[in-house]
């Protein structure tokens, strides 16, 4: 899989030529189970066919069992200089809800050592967890504070199908998830979070100044992306792409020379729903003016037309010309942006 994974890093470097690397994530599956040294070959494959910027960001998300103290200090010796580590609850009962490989205990143990060796780590927390009353909640959001984490990133539980908690809530084993619970316990998160200095730059992401993610407020502001690996999906603008998600297809298509991936051309339409829904969720919002330069007039009359019932209920207003979600709109902003969505043009 390294070796698949350093062919399509090679066979793709086209594609950003004359941009700058500005940030490198291994995430989306579980990269702590790699080597170190697999990690850095990676990175060096990354600097031998791609410019980067001096001192770019490069995130290793990991789960907390995952993180030793050896394998901290390696890390640390290599170039990854950010960790996002997947906490998720400080309480035992969560964590077995959840189906979490790790324990309340290596949650705690893991960020103690690695705030030895890091100055820049994140930590995942999930609210609306069937059980978990408002005190536990706020119990783990001070938990994570106490350590003077930068970033704080947190989603709501959602249900997958196939999965244990899926088959606990058809069998009755545990309560349905409730909306009502989630809402409360996301603004009791912002309003505390906020107290003690973390700005919600995205709806789901917290950071202290100078610490926003590089990589998520990338995505969130409509830059170019490379995803390299089984699923990885990828953007330049104009264009969407996206890997196969088998591992076994995935290598044997790169053994013989082959891309993995799947493109479509993004139409002005597809564009513009893609700004709202990303920009709306941040606190850079939606310019009116960048919709009306870059789709056109039509597009910006649409999306004023649109957002007048929400400005009504305060729950988006505009700062001059950017359309911003107010604190009581954050939560339902992804239902928000779906209603500003153009679809009949094309």
């Amino acid at each position: 899989m390294v070796a698949a994974l350093a062919k399509e890093i090679t066979l793709r470097r086209s594609e950003l030529q004359g941009q700058q690397v500005e940030t490198i994530y291994f995430g989306g599956g579980t990269p702590s189970v790699l080597e170190v040294d697999e990690v850095v070959q990676l990175i060096s494959v990354i600097q031998t066919n791609y410019q980067l910027v001096d001192n770019p960001e490069i995130t290793l998300e990991a789960n907390p069992d995952d993180l030793s103290e050896d394998y901290i200090i390696a890390l640390a010796k290599s170039p990854v200089n950010r960790l996002s580590i997947g906490i998720q609850s400080f309480f035992e009962t969560d964590l077995r809800l959840m189906n979490r490989s790790h324990t309340a205990e290596q949650a705690v143990s893991s960020i103690k050592c690695a705030t030895r060796y890091f100055d820049n780590i994140s930590v995942d927390l999930i609210y609306g967890i069937p059980g978990m009353d408002d005190d536990q909640w706020q119990s783990n959001i001070e938990k994570a504070v106490s350590f003077g984490l930068p970033h704080i990133s947190s989603y709501a539980l959602t249900v997958e199908p196939k999965t244990a908690l899926k088959k606990f809530i058809a069998e009755k084993l545990i309560p349905e998830i409730d909306d009502e619970q989630a809402e409360r316990q996301f603004h009791l998160l912002v309003a505390q979070l906020g107290e003690v200095g973390y700005v919600n730059y995205e709806t789901s992401n917290f950071g202290k100044p100078g610490f926003f993610s590089k990589n998520n407020t990338a995505y969130w502001q409509g830059k170019s992306y490379l995803g390299i690996g089984p699923s990885a999906h990828s953007f330049d603008g104009e264009k969407r792409g996206w890997n196969l998600r088998n591992n076994i297809k995935y290598m044997q298509a790169l053994a013989a020379d082959k891309l993995p991936i799947t493109y479509e051309t993004l139409s002005r339409t597809d564009r513009y729903n893609e700004y709202v829904m990303t920009g709306l969720r941040t606190i850079w919002g939606v310019s009116l003016q960048k919709v009306e330069h870059e789709f056109g007039k039509t597009y910006g009359a649409y999306l004023h037309r649109q957002a007048i019932k929400y400005i009504e209920q305060k729950l988006l207003f505009w700062d001059g010309d950017i359309l911003l979600a107010t604190k009581k709109g954050k939560f339902l902003v992804d239902g928000i942006a779906s209603d500003l969505f153009m679809v009949n043009l094309s």
